[in-house]
């Protein structure tokens, strides 16, 4: 466990994520993800972490670990056509990691979702911390449309808004 990790951590914690993405910021991702998800039947939740802590911070869990607890958390591998896709932000280490159901995940594999990431961070790296995240939804809905069309009306299986923890 690194001590310069933890400090990051507790002295980031949660301001750090409502200062970086305040409520016009969350409006417009929340707008970016109706707009992907009117291009194809799958589901996509973005969700914003601050820092670690606790348990997870002590015991040191990765950013990918942590995504696979969220995902559960919001049951978004309860979809109906399993092609339900997570892009979680663990801003204290600005780590991105894509979490998505077996439909989709199937079709775009883990190099392919990689490769969403490193561009997300990138774009983080220069502080365009908005741009990187409506730039991750596009590419993730371009996957999701290619795969997973839509075929008429679909129901919005969950909530839009992003989630800042």
């Amino acid at each position: 466990m690194s001590i310069r990790r933890i400090t990051r951590h507790l002295l980031q914690h949660h301001w750090r994520a409502k200062q970086v993405f305040p409520k016009d910021v969350l409006d417009r991702i929340e707008q970016a993800i109706k707009r992907g998800e009117a291009s194809h039947s799958g589901q996509v939740r973005f969700v914003v972490e601050g820092a670690l802590d606790g348990g997870p911070l002590f015991r040191n869990q990765p950013a990918r670990e942590r995504a696979l607890d969220v995902f559960a958390q919001l049951r978004i591998w309860d979809t109906a056509h399993n092609n339900g896709v997570l892009i979680y932000l663990l801003l204290a280490d600005r780590d991105v990691e894509i979490i998505a159901d077996r439909g989709i995940d199937a079709k775009v594999g883990a190099e392919g979702w990689e490769s969403i990431c490193r561009a997300m961070e990138a774009e983080f790296r220069l502080g365009q911390f908005e741009r990187g995240v409506i730039g991750g939804i596009e590419a993730v809905s371009r996957e999701l449309a290619r795969h997973f069309p839509p075929r008429g009306p679909h129901a919005n299986e969950l909530p839009d808004a992003p989630v800042v923890m």
